[in-house]
């Protein structure tokens, strides 16, 4: 374990950071948490490109809690430490260990796990009476098997710890279950355990798929951003896309909220950002998946932009124990598009063609370096090379601008040997 203070002043109240993840996908998140506060990061690698927004660092295994406990303490013994921010999904379960060990704003390892463990969460929503589809966990081919008779097909089958979709498969019928059961069972993401009863096979609910970022404060559980998912590449469920709409009426819809509240209280969430999400039935919302974290998929920074409420900061003022700023300031609509190669590939080059911007396109990266390899399902999953952010005044004219990505973002690359998708 080793401490750098690279110049804290005091000036601003401190947060532990615990970990960063991608710069590609998050630094967003420090930019405007950075303005407000101080960040301590606590991660096992040196600081890379987060120096800019952090003033001390500790290396220090972050996937345990008692590692990540001492350092916090270590850090708190020096300086007045105001809270814990975490946003990784692999990590906000070891890093609520802080929130408890140091007394500080958040919600409690307990609540925080009953999300990561999608079977605990299950459990506490049907004791609740929140909607949701009919699920079983199991430990073999054999018991997933059993589990799909009784619920009935179509079934899908997910990882019990893992969230983006990573190792979901839909199985139409008895002859698909076998290898969405090797998918399933075989996918993994670091610092998220794996379980005995490690499958969940669910019973499959058509509709629309929308995500919702809230925040709780005092009590008060308020929707920030409906994100209207698109997902592709069939049988799995790889999320390709999102649409924001400032003027979502969803965000006051009294169905969804009564769902937000309800799970959010069966669950122990009191405190910070959520992201859950559900399916739109013909029977009313059904509750997949409620994390207690950020959204990921650029969600929060769209909904800063559809509406000008700061999703990341309202988080970090949560942490801190201060009421977040939820005023609307204006309704526009937001959307992502997320490119794929058509096969798995080497990458050779990845080029952003701003002169083809169209006055809807916000901004266009590159998600993949050259020499990068990207597998599609089930060989690999999110093997994005791009990705583009569309903002103008409806969902139509940003989706219409999106249509236009591929060539804003274009892929040279080699294709890889092996069966196709």
């Amino acid at each position: 374990m080793r401490e750098r203070n690279m110049g804290w002043d005091g000036e601003k109240p401190l947060l532990l950071l615990v970990g960063s993840s991608g710069r590609r996908s998050r630094e967003f998140i420090l930019q405007t948490v950075a303005r407000r506060y101080a960040l301590w990061l606590l991660q096992p690698a040196e600081v890379t490109w987060e120096r800019p927004y952090v003033v001390g660092s500790t290396i220090v295994d972050n996937t345990r809690p008692e590692p990540l406990v001492e350092a916090a303490r270590r850090v708190a013994a020096e300086h007045p430490v105001a809270g814990m921010f975490c946003y990784d999904e692999g990590l906000i379960a070891p890093a609520a260990h802080i929130v408890q060990a140091l007394g500080l704003p958040g919600n409690t390892p307990e609540a925080v796990t009953a999300c990561r463990d999608k079977l605990a969460g299950r459990t506490a929503l049907e004791r609740a009476g929140v909607a949701q589809p009919a699920s079983i966990g199991v430990r073999s081919l054999a018991e997933a098997e059993a589990a799909a008779e009784k619920i009935g097909y179509p079934v899908v089958l997910k990882p019990r710890g893992l969230a983006g979709s990573l190792g979901v498969r839909k199985a139409a019928g008895a002859g698909e279950l076998a290898e969405a059961y090797a998918t399933a069972a075989g996918a993994s993401y670091p610092g998220v355990p794996v379980f005995d009863v490690s499958v969940l096979v669910e019973e499959f609910v058509d509709g629309p798929e929308i995500s919702v970022d809230s925040v709780c404060f005092e009590g008060e559980c308020t929707p920030l951003v409906v994100a209207h998912k698109e997902v592709g590449m069939a049988p799995y469920f790889e999320e390709i896309g999102h649409e924001v709409d400032g003027a979502d009426p969803l965000l006051s819809d009294p169905v969804l909220l009564d769902a937000l509240r309800r799970s959010h209280a069966a669950l122990g969430l009191t405190t910070g950002v959520s992201h859950t999400e559900f399916r739109l039935t013909p029977d009313g919302p059904k509750l997949m998946e409620v994390n207690a974290r950020l959204g990921g998929d650029m969600i929060p920074y769209l909904g800063h932009l559809a509406t000008g409420v700061d999703v990341a900061l309202a988080a970090a003022d949560t942490a801190a124990g201060r009421r977040p700023d939820t005023t609307v300031r204006h309704r526009k609509a937001a959307a992502v598009r997320f490119l794929y190669p058509e096969q798995d590939v080497e990458v050779e080059a990845v080029t952003v063609h701003e002169g083809r911007f169209t006055p809807s396109i916000h901004s266009a990266v590159e998600m993949a370096d050259a020499g990068a390899v990207l597998r599609l399902p089930p060989r690999g999953y999110i093997s994005r090379y791009g990705r583009v952010v569309a903002l103008a005044d409806s969902v139509e004219q940003a989706r219409a601008a999106l249509a236009d990505a591929p060539r804003i973002v274009e892929l040279k690359s080699r294709p890889l040997e092996g069966p196709a998708r």
